[in-house]
């Protein structure tokens, strides 16, 4: 009988996450991915420690000019965080298991929730740019599935059920800051595609078509693995730029950035409250 052979992925997230724990001392509750222009958050995490992504055994280096690339470590709200300075994409050429990496990583690392955030084009004739979606469903429009081939078994079974992939519980409490704080906030499905072009009309027009509310290029990948690992996830868009019939115009990643910033401060206050109940 062959045995199993040794997992390359399996050992070189264990290579990252040993060089993470000579660095590091407390273990972090929460795992936080920041998306494109949605850094600020990071001025409210007491830093015990930032650890570049070049440094880590394994870990892709972000490519994106806004995704600066630090793991950062510390507290926000009393609570023990590890956040993730830029995030990957499939459309930088990597693939999702790399892409995925380092959700895993902080899975080991000892995180019991996730929460992630992402800039995106609004669908709903009702967003309006710098308002603050969160989501509560999502659409898979990639071309690869991280949990492609091989499973592994120790951090998940191989058919996920995915009928709740965002925490009820987190979504309830997040509407209650808002509602609490007087920010303007949506709830819808966020469709995740490949990029890095944006959409045309006619995809914008389909898009909306089989259900979705906003559109990224990120976050289902990292929420797929999240799920499969029994990490609860919370998920916020701000929306930066307006995809629905009428409002489309064209749009550059200086207005992207510029639209981002009017989301951030809803954004980090809505997580700061919500980290302080974890």
């Amino acid at each position: 009988m062959i045995k199993d052979m040794p997992n390359p992925y399996l050992e070189q997230i264990e290579e990252a996450v040993s060089y993470i724990n000579q660095q590091v001392k407390d273990v972090p509750q929460v795992g936080i991915i920041l998306g494109t222009g949605l850094g600020q958050l990071i001025e409210h995490i007491k830093i015990d420690q930032e650890i570049p992504y070049a440094k880590i055994p394994h870990f892709p280096i972000s490519t994106v000019e806004t995704h600066s690339g630090e793991l950062v470590f510390g507290k926000l709200s009393g609570i023990n965080v590890v956040a993730m300075k830029g995030r990957f994409h499939y459309y930088e050429g990597y693939h999702m298991k790399e892409v995925t990496f380092p959700v895993r990583v902080m899975k080991r690392l000892g995180i019991r929730q996730l929460i992630v955030s992402n800039a995106a084009g609004g669908l709903d004739p009702a967003f309006e740019i710098g308002d603050v979606m969160v989501i509560n469903d999502h659409i898979d429009l990639f071309p690869e599935n991280p949990l492609r081939g091989k499973n592994l078994d120790g951090f998940g079974v191989r058919f996920p059920d995915m009928s709740e992939p965002y925490a009820l519980e987190l979504i309830d409490k997040a509407i209650k800051v808002a509602d609490q704080k007087g920010i303007r906030i949506h709830q819808g499905v966020y469709v995740g595609v490949q990029g890095p072009n944006l959409e045309t009309r006619a995809e914008y027009r389909y898009l909306r078509t089989i259900g979705a509310d906003a559109v990224g290029m990120s976050t289902v990948p990292e929420v797929i693995v999240a799920r499969q690992m029994g990490l609860p996830v919370f998920a916020l868009s701000a929306i930066t730029d307006l995809c629905s019939p009428g409002k489309i115009k064209k749009i550059s990643i200086q207005e992207v950035i510029a639209a981002a910033a009017i989301a951030e401060p809803k954004m980090t206050a809505i997580i700061k409250d919500l980290v302080s109940e974890m």
